[in-house]
């Protein structure tokens, strides 16, 4: 039987990498695709051991002859999974332009060269529930109005409804998985999870005086990125091109993404003070171990999101398996096994 061929833009980040190993497994041939500036950057790849298997090749997703390029030389693929952007919220703040070049246009960009070269693609958009922002429902599903709060944010929902005008205009299947936060060891160190994880190894580890944070009372629907990007694929399976949320259905503060670690960690430890005077401070010693620094709030905060899954779950055939709890566990033992060998 003839492979499968997959094209990943962002394989370099958490999501293509866990993506590209799951295809592999299901003898896929993968083209990966990154900008320029990130072909230093293939950790994740060499952790998972699977680097020499994936074509790499240079794409800026801010240029048109590029992603052609790519669909010129590569005639038979069967999927596109368009997982890169300028994924981080704070960030796009500060570059509000290239966040909607490259997170909103880009997936225009890539849709657009699909339609002309081989409109029997299947396309797979990365959405995100950050496009909810603040919310105007308890629980997020489907058909949720859109309220975002970011550059970051507002890119997504372009790149989103662009998704579906290609579908119903074109007849392309093609299709975008509100994915709620989701985590893992191959998180980036800027995103809060991560940050926090390894922060806490250094401290035990005395390579770090205090972790300093924004806005702890940010609650997520965090699942976990391995499951998560086993969804993307079944997507682009069914019959019928449809859009899906994928979420545990349960919410928790950053507050207490941190409480589950310090308890795997055995770290002892009390909160004291209020708003930007609070911290965190450990019950053998009174060091300050965690504080709050009001740079790292954003300048329009989404305090909460929590999804609801429930289409996945029938058409799909989904539900999470990884809770909280054991996602913490999975971060800290994979941080504490790759600090050591560091």
């Amino acid at each position: 039987m003839k492979k499968k061929i997959a094209l990943i833009t962002g394989i370099s980040g958490q999501d293509g990498a866990y993506l590209a190993q799951f295809l592999l497994k299901k003898k896929y041939k993968v083209i990966g695709t990154d900008r320029r500036s990130a072909r230093s950057n293939f950790w994740r790849l060499r952790r998972l051991g699977i680097e020499n298997q994936i074509i790499f090749e240079e794409m800026e997703l801010g240029e048109n002859c590029e992603i052609d390029r790519i669909f010129k030389k590569y005639k038979n693929i069967n999927e596109v999974y368009n997982l890169a952007a300028q994924s981080f919220v704070a960030t796009s703040f500060n570059s509000p332009v290239n966040t909607s070049n490259i997170t909103g246009i880009g997936a225009l960009r890539i849709l657009e060269s699909i339609r002309n070269f081989n409109p029997k693609i299947k396309f797979y958009q990365a959405s995100s529930s950050e496009m909810y922002g603040e919310i105007l429902e308890k629980y997020q599903n489907e058909t949720t109005p859109l309220n975002p709060r970011s550059p970051y944010a507002i890119s997504k929902v372009f790149a989103h409804f662009v998704t579906k005008n290609y579908r119903e205009a074109y007849n392309m299947f093609a299709v975008s998985g509100i994915l709620f936060n989701h985590e893992s060891p191959l998180r980036g160190e800027e995103f809060v999870t991560r940050k926090i994880t390894l922060g806490l190894v250094k401290l035990l580890n005395n390579d770090l005086d205090c972790l300093e944070l924004g806005n702890i009372n940010a609650k997520r629907d965090w699942g976990y990125a391995k499951e998560y990007v086993e969804l993307m694929w079944s997507m682009l399976q069914k019959k019928k091109a449809e859009d899906f949320v994928i979420a545990t259905g349960r919410h928790h503060s950053i507050k207490d993404f941190i409480e589950e670690c310090l308890k795997i960690l055995n770290i002892k430890a009390k909160w004291i003070g209020n708003g930007l005077n609070k911290r965190l401070i450990r019950t053998d010693d009174n060091k300050t171990i965690i504080k709050i620094n009001s740079k790292y709030f954003r300048p329009s905060e989404v305090n909460l999101l929590h999804g609801d899954a429930s289409k996945a779950k029938k058409k799909l055939n989904w539900k999470p398996k990884i809770n909280l709890k054991k996602l913490v566990k999975i971060m800290i033992d994979d941080e504490i096994k790759y600090y050591k060998n560091n």
